[in-house]
């Protein structure tokens, strides 16, 4: 009887990102609730997915299970983030960067120079993922958020398609994946 001993080791679970689709918003919506004062509803995510063609959707799944999610819209060279969250539970894994990275190698994909996003001027974590990503801040709207009046920062990542841009992106990736 002939043994298996050659038989590579099953690989540990690894976080994976794939487009988001219908049956992901239940559980997209409830990291929506943990994650967030205002929450979209769910049959925002369902428009997304099926009437914006502007809009791109994601999931980051670990262990099959979705723990974060994240979108853009691309309007001819522009690409704007509108949502981006990781499932309280699973912070501090680094999912929400490489779902970030996802978006952005969307954006650049679909043609995109430019990319945008809205941050609450508190959420120092995020602003910091964001400037590493290139982001700054160009503007602020003030009260912007319904829920507290928070103000937003409006920050912009540019050049997304130079060579510079590539190479930092090349960069963080190698760092973000041997992290993992």
């Amino acid at each position: 009887m002939k043994m298996e001993l050659d038989r590579p080791a099953q690989r540990p679970s690894r976080f994976t990102i794939r487009p988001m689709a219908a049956s992901d918003i239940g559980a997209v919506t409830r990291i929506e609730r943990s994650s967030f004062a205002t929450v979209w509803p769910a049959d925002a995510f369902y428009n997304e997915l099926s009437t914006n063609k502007l809009a791109h959707y994601f999931v980051g799944t670990f262990e099959d299970e979705v723990v974060a999610y994240g979108g853009i819209w691309v309007i001819l060279e522009d690409s704007h983030v509108t949502t981006l969250a990781v499932d309280p539970q699973y912070r501090g894994r680094r999912f929400g960067e490489v779902l970030l990275l996802r978006l952005i190698d969307e954006a650049i994909e679909r043609g995109a120079a430019w990319m945008t996003l809205e941050v609450r001027e508190s959420n120092a974590v995020a602003q910091g993922l964001y400037r590493k990503y290139g982001f700054t801040t160009v503007t602020m709207r003030a009260g912007y958020y319904s829920d507290d009046n928070e103000s937003a920062l409006i920050m912009w990542a540019g050049s997304l398609r130079s060579e510079l841009y590539r190479n930092r992106l090349r960069f963080l990736r190698a760092r973000v994946e041997g992290s993992l």
